[in-house]
Order: structure tokens, then sequence, then C-alpha cells
């Protein structure tokens, strides 16, 4: 199996995208990679989208939008598993170029959520629960991960507060990134005011519909630089893994099993552990689901992740930096392009390229991303060689 490198990143403004198009936005997502890769063709691209058809009515993405980047007959797949469909494309693309059968792959990940209305919109996001089962009683994702609060709060003494801390300290960083959907500033006692959505959990605990798309091209290791002589960022860990997809099958809903086989997978492959990594971006589509995944990666002890962030360890100044770019709290969360965003932010912090929330140490990265309540996940590292 061969090396593999990121070469180029590329991604639009995340936020509620009136004037333009799910093809539009696409298209501007991978000319930037592209651009920024220093390539002007692509063997294949891989498009993550969790549901175009119920968004905007469109399916068929692969040959739509080899058509709109003018590159057909090039092949282009688009790929799906919620949430996480974004980073199923790039480990897709990921395993294409460490193959051998092809060179120069575009990865990618859209979205375009704002064109239905609100009803519409949950409608279209619950599909990735388990509709006979918890979607048919009425249950949407606030109160699926409210659930899993609840559960973290009886089991660990985990407190609203803490909670509120995560929405804090991503705002904070999302504030300095020119992408974000939200880049403003938000206090604790903003979040603990704002309007309840499922209890615990109020409308500032919780990630936004938006528009948006990223993308990234990849190569061999050794041909890179043939294309850029920028950093040049290894793919050395890739790991995924599945879960039950109704929250009353699994032994624990306080832990996220996908996330923690993905991530043992993944560190595996890299040789490394949590204490290897620098930061990581990882899938804060609630607060609560952030302080999960910090144990279920083994950043911390199981019911450790609300003081740590209490504390101040997860800010961009502490121990171990979480979600620079903002996360999908503060810099939006187009379900499709969430986790190529996340390889975007992880590319620009190894190259040292990202402004004012560069972070003072960033040689190797996380990025984990999952769909539904943890019914899938996956986990990446990328260093810089």
């Amino acid at each position: 199996m061969r090396d593999v490198a990121v070469i180029g990143i590329g991604m639009t403004n995340f936020g509620e995208l009136w004037e333009q198009s799910l093809r539009s936005i696409w298209v501007e997502a991978a000319l930037a990679a592209m651009k920024d890769a220093g390539v002007d063709y692509i063997d294949s691209f891989y498009v993550g989208c969790m549901s175009g058809g119920l968004f905007v009515g469109q399916e068929h993405l692969g040959s739509m939008l080899a058509d709109y980047l003018g590159v057909c007959p090039v092949p282009g797949t688009r790929v799906e598993s919620a949430c996480a469909s974004g980073s199923v494309a790039f480990r897709l693309g990921f395993m294409e170029v460490a193959s051998g059968m092809s060179d120069i792959v575009l990865v990618s990940g859209v979205e375009k959520m704002t064109d239905v209305s609100g009803d519409e919109a949950t409608y279209a996001l619950a599909t990735a629960a388990d509709q006979e089962y918890e979607g048919f009683h009425g249950i949407t994702f606030p109160g699926l991960y409210a659930m899993i609060a609840r559960a973290h709060m009886a089991k660990f003494g985990t407190t609203r507060k803490q909670l509120a801390q995560v929405a804090v300290k991503n705002h904070a960083n999302g504030a300095l990134n020119p992408h974000a959907q939200y880049p403003f500033s938000i206090t604790v006692d903003e979040v603990l005011n704002s309007v309840k959505v499922a209890e615990p959990l109020r409308i500032l605990d919780c990630s936004p519909i938006t528009d948006g798309a990223a993308a990234a091209v990849l190569c061999p290791l050794d041909r890179v630089k043939e294309f850029s002589q920028k950093s040049v960022i290894r793919i050395s860990g890739s790991g995924h893994a599945s879960d039950t997809i109704a929250l009353h099958s699994r032994k624990d809903i306080t832990s996220l099993a996908a996330v923690e086989v993905a991530g043992k997978k993944a560190y595996a492959m890299a040789g490394v552990g949590p204490k290897d990594i620098d930061f990581a971006e990882v899938h804060d589509c609630f607060t609560i689901a952030e302080l999960c995944i910090l144990e279920a990666l083994g950043f911390v002890e199981p019911g450790q992740s609300g003081p740590a962030t209490e504390q101040g360890k997860t800010a961009r100044d502490g121990a171990f930096p979480i979600n620079p770019s903002g996360g999908l709290k503060s810099k939006g969360h187009p379900v499709g392009a969430s986790g190529v965003a996340q390889i975007v932010e992880c590319v620009e912090q190894l190259r040292g390229e990202a402004g004012k929330r560069q972070l003072k140490k960033a040689r190797r990265a996380l990025a984990q991303n999952m769909g539904g309540s943890g019914g899938s996940s996956l986990v990446h590292i990328l260093e810089v060689v």
C-alpha cells in the first residue's frame, strides 16, 4: 500500500448561501482545492452528501458534478453515511490512491440544507436515525443527544455549565475563522439562558442548519513535489467503524463504541496514541457529543471530559486543543461537507496557514466525524512529514 498525501484543500464559506446552488458551491470548493494542489486534472472524485434528494431534490451527484466541474468522463461517486458522508469520501479516496488504482483523486463533501423549511430539514436529518423505532415515535436528534446528556450527567456528574463551556470554547475559535457561519463569541450565561430545545440542551448547544462544501486533493506521497512546494501532509492513519443505529440497542449510551473502535484502528495504523496528537477536530453536533468523543478517543478518562473542558484543557492554548476551527457548533454543519471541512482545518494548521487561530504546536492532527447518534464513525490522522 502506498503512502498518501493531501496536496490541496478548498472550501466555501459556511452559512445560508441563498444565491448559490448545490452544484455551484461544490464546484467552488473543488476548483479551490485543485488550484491549491497545483493540478489541472483528476483521475476520479468522491463526494459525500447525506441527502441531496430530500434537501434539493437532486440525486445522481457523480454525473451532475462531473459535468459542472468539466471533467467528464472522469468517474464520480456519491457516498452517504449520514453526517459522516464526507469522511467516508475522504477514506475512499485515500484507499484508491493507496491501492495504486489512481494517482490524483478529489475528495469532497457538500450539502445545501436551507432550501427547505425547518420542518423539512428536521425530517431529512431524522432519516439518519432508526425510522421504525425512533423516528416513528417522534424523536429527533436533539432529543436523542439530550438523552445521552442526561445519562452522562447522571453517571459522571457532568454539569450543565460544562456543556455550555464546549459551546463557548468553540465559538471563541470560530470567531477567528473567516469561513464560519457564526463567527462570534458567546458566554456561559448566554448558553444557559438560550431557548430550550430538549432538556438539558438549549439552542446554543446545537449545531446549525448550514449550506457549504469542502474538498481536498490526494496523491501518492512520492509525487507531492511534482505539484506542490507546500508542507507535505501525510495521511498516517484511517479508521472506520459502525454501531447500532438506535440508542436503545446499546449497552451504554454515554459511550460511543464506533468512535472508540475507529480511533483505535487509526492509532494502530499510524503507530501513535492519544498523547501523540497535537490537536483534533471532532464532531460536536451537540455539546454533549464533543464530551463523549473526547472520552471515546482516549484524550481523557470516562467522565473527565466535562472537567477538562471547564479547566480550559481543550482550548486553543490548552493541553490538547479541540476544534480550533470552531467546530460544527460555530463553523456550521452542512452535513455532507463537515468531515472534509475538518480535513481542511487540519491541513491549514499543519501547514501553519490558520491565521489568528494558528496553534503553537501543530505537527500531528486527528479528525473524527460521525453519523447520526454515533451509528458510524471515522477517524483520520494527518502529520507533517
